[in-house]
């Protein structure tokens, strides 16, 4: 392919694709559907790293917060991503199946679970966030530094719900583009907050790391406002009119179905880095910041990972709607080595260079320290993940999240966490024992993941 037709192929991605993805190439089809995806992912973990950026001025106790509020809010997001799972199997689906009516009435249902879903989860943040935090293992100056930061976080889950959803609602149809462009406009408005309200710049008051949690919140819902309005004005491929906007039962049955398999799924994966957390924060609080920095730097380089696995998600729901289950385990197959390739180049870059990756985000030598050990550790692993987490995205988009489910609890809380502890206490390797941990366990998840794939079971999903 020439230099101008990749240039135009890309173009086309960002702009947005028309394409039939159930027809043409592969290749072709993956491309069109990763970039925008790779892209929002990468906006989804800006808002990581920019409030981590800022906040890392503020020391060690203002980090350590972000990191622990983070860790309870992966409950959100498992919830989160559980429900887009479901979301975007059946969108996906029915759009194989040329059915736009029951795509539209699956958006509709899907949201009003997310709304309702967010409910107890926001008075839990409000109420409770100092009880929270302690149970998480702060010390008393992050408990008084960050109990505002997290109970405004978790107070505005909604937003983090919405933004999933809505976003794998236009995935699932073939929108990637639109998801894209909901997190650019998100992000833009937490970077140019954050600063304002974390330092107090201009006429804006000086909040501290309450501040970073107030500019995160109305970044996440203006880019919900912009998402609500594309869909309700028909601007995307889902249309979604004013006799879809009731509750269907049925409907929403199959998509809890579905998602309680794919919120479990990812409340076992995400719940296990609280543990994960809980069992650093033994270490101290450089160690507990240490292990942040880098986390936030892994996420940042393996979303675009995710965006090429949640194109193969798109591809088996759509081609298993077209009936064409053969076409859909070559989509997965190809975006499979594609993101062994993209993580190899990463785990080089970060085992290289990590010491002047950690430097770009704090001087303290302890923090440091524990970061670069942190993140090289865990980089060793990247290369089998890349497939690995391919192969689930496949299961969940076929509508199967069981098999990944059962992979998740084996791997993680019989496996992980026993092996962080022994690591970390019992043969007395500290933290690094718990970021040792890590690699080994996606090892494994990713060997079992391919074994179960072939058996091919996924094809025969009814969604």
């Amino acid at each position: 392919m020439s230099l101008k037709n990749i240039i135009a192929l890309l173009r086309e991605a960002v702009l947005g694709s028309r394409q039939d993805f159930t027809e043409g190439g592969i290749g072709r089809a993956i491309v069109l559907l990763s970039v925008p995806m790779i892209l929002e992912m990468m906006m989804e973990s800006l808002f990581g790293i920019v409030n981590v950026f800022y906040v890392a001025r503020l020391g060690a106790e203002s980090i350590a917060t972000v990191g622990l509020t983070e860790s309870m809010l992966t409950i959100v997001f498992g919830i989160a991503i559980g429900l887009s799972m479901a979301t975007t199997a059946t969108v996906a689906r029915r759009t194989g199946e040329r059915d736009p009516e029951g795509a539209a009435v699956a958006a509709v249902q899907s949201i009003i679970i997310g709304v309702l879903t967010s409910l107890p989860l926001a008075v839990a943040g409000l109420m409770f966030a100092p009880t929270l935090l302690r149970l998480m293992g702060a010390e008393a100056g992050v408990i008084q530094t960050g109990s505002s930061y997290a109970a405004i976080i978790l107070g505005g889950n909604v937003c983090i719900l919405l933004l999933f959803l809505i976003n794998a609602i236009f995935r699932g149809a073939g929108d990637a583009a639109t998801a894209m462009r909901s997190l650019w406009i998100a992000n833009l408005v937490n970077i140019a907050l954050d600063p304002c309200f974390i330092f107090g710049l201009g006429p804006f008051p000086e909040l501290g790391v309450t501040g970073s949690a107030i500019a995160t919140t109305i970044g996440r819902g203006t880019g919900v406002a912009f998402q609500l309005w594309i869909l309700l004005s028909g601007r995307s491929r889902i249309k979604v009119r004013r006799k879809h906007l009731r509750l269907d039962m049925p409907v929403m049955s199959k998509l809890l179905r579905i998602s309680v398999g794919g919120m479990f799924q990812f409340l076992v994966a995400t719940a296990s880095w609280l543990g994960l957390t809980r069992i650093i924060a033994i270490f101290g609080s450089s160690a507990l910041a240490g292990y942040t920095l880098s986390l936030r730097i892994l996420i940042f380089a393996m979303l675009p990972s995710w965006g090429m696995s949640n194109a193969a998600a798109t591809l088996v729901g759509q081609n298993l709607g077209a009936g064409k289950p053969e076409r859909a385990e070559r989509s997965v197959m190809i975006a499979g080595l594609s993101n062994v390739v993209f993580l190899g180049i990463v785990a080089f870059i970060f085992v290289v260079f990590t010491e002047r990756i950690i430097g770009i985000f704090t001087t303290d030598a302890s923090v440091i320290a524990y970061g670069v050990s942190s993140l090289r550790i865990i980089s060793y692993g990247f290369i089998f993940y890349g497939f690995g987490m391919v192969m689930v995205q496949a299961f969940n988009g076929a509508g199967d999240t069981f098999t990944p489910t059962v992979i998740n609890l084996f791997c993680y809380w019989l496996f992980q966490i026993p092996l962080a502890y022994s690591l970390a206490i019992h043969l007395g390797l500290g933290a690094r024992g718990v970021f040792m941990a890590i690699p080994i366990a996606e090892t494994l998840l990713t060997v079992l993941a391919v074994i179960y794939f072939r058996r091919g079971r996924w094809k025969v999903m009814k969604v």
